[in-house]
């Protein structure tokens, strides 16, 4: 079933592409409506969308939409993972390899976390040029090394980081407010906000303001043993965006936990992996209820990831598995047939 036949009048399914990046967008978009996607969510690296060209060619961003087009495909978001995580983050060489030259620089630490918050307000500016009115995102955290309280971690620091995160996106959002756009930070582990407590204190620290909200992803969650379901009950409002993902983890104990052990994905020592959807252990149908209850009508897009298969394969099986599940809300109470007039 490819986007140009699917008659589901829900929420439309899309592919992220950061783990697509590899190939051109033009062979990419092919793929994808092959395999069944109504659109895709543009990575900000790779050539996929590039946020000075939008910014400085006439002509850019259509071009980018028109490519689209031409194999049926829309595009209701883009991301910027990657120069997101610099803006708070404890900068160091790891950055260098995601990082582009010119937001890299010379490599000093409060030059990186400058240019990065510069990059993701243009980025705000560039979202609205393609159309678009939410990026996806990180934020970086300079309290995830504080993770684990030993030595005691006193609160005056943990509180110090949020206001750092607060004084560092403020005027970010300043950008996207003023752009009429808005920021969906991935919750998700190195991040200021990485479970249901954390996306709280976050929002409290920027004092609620609408720019900022979640790109919702199950996957992050479950494995460390948070309400996937009841982030979405808790958050509904602040839903800007849905990333679906699947992840597996073991009941039985394993020789590293959630901290990964620094084994890399897909060893058979780990207690969790991402998998294909429908493959690991996330409910998919209990995801959508919630998000139904919560009014939530944007894409539902696969970030694919799976280490022990064909990757795909498993972009064509995943988008057949969320059509499935991505039934919309009932407008009626299903016994009402039932009463008299």
């Amino acid at each position: 079933m490819t986007a140009s036949t699917h008659t589901n009048a829900t929420r439309p399914v899309t592919l992220f592409t950061g783990q697509w990046a590899d190939l051109p967008l033009e062979t990419l978009a092919a793929k994808a409506r092959d395999w069944g996607y109504d659109g895709l969510e543009l990575a900000s690296w790779g050539d996929h969308f590039d946020v000075e060209r939008a910014l400085t060619e006439d002509g850019y961003c259509e071009e980018r939409r028109a490519l689209l087009a031409r194999h049926g495909l829309q595009v209701w978001a883009i991301s910027n993972h990657l120069v997101g995580q610099a803006v708070c983050d404890r900068v160091d060489e790891r950055h260098r390899g995601i990082l582009p030259p010119r937001v890299w620089g010379d490599g000093d630490p409060a030059g990186v976390q400058a240019r990065a918050a510069e990059e993701m307000m243009r980025t705000a500016q560039a979202a609205a040029r393609l159309g678009v009115q939410v990026v996806t995102g990180f934020t970086g955290s300079s309290i995830w090394p504080l993770l684990y309280s030993f030595p005691p971690v006193p609160d005056a620091m943990l509180d110090a980081g949020f206001r750092d995160f607060a004084d560092r996106w403020h005027p970010i959002l300043d950008a996207f407010d003023a752009a009429g756009v808005r920021f969906a930070l991935e919750v998700h582990p190195t991040e200021i906000a990485f479970d249901i407590a954390t996306a709280e204190r976050a929002l409290q620290a920027l004092g609620r303001r609408e720019a900022f909200g979640f790109n919702y992803d199950p996957s992050h969650l479950g494995y460390q043993g948070v309400d996937y379901v009841g982030f979405i009950d808790a958050f509904g409002d602040r839903i800007y965006h849905a990333h679906m993902k699947d992840v597996w983890w073991s009941d039985v104990p394993k020789r590293s936990g959630t901290f990964g052990g620094h084994l890399p994905f897909g060893h058979p020592d780990r207690a969790w992996d991402f998998r294909s959807i429908g493959r690991g252990r996330i409910d998919f149908e209990a995801v959508v209820r919630a998000l139904n209850r919560a009014g939530y009508a944007g894409p539902l897009s696969v970030e694919w990831e799976d280490p022990g298969m064909e990757r795909e394969f498993g972009a064509r099986e995943a988008c057949a598995h969320i059509r499935r599940v991505n039934f919309a809300p009932s407008r009626m109470a299903f016994d009402a047939a039932f009463a008299r007039e």
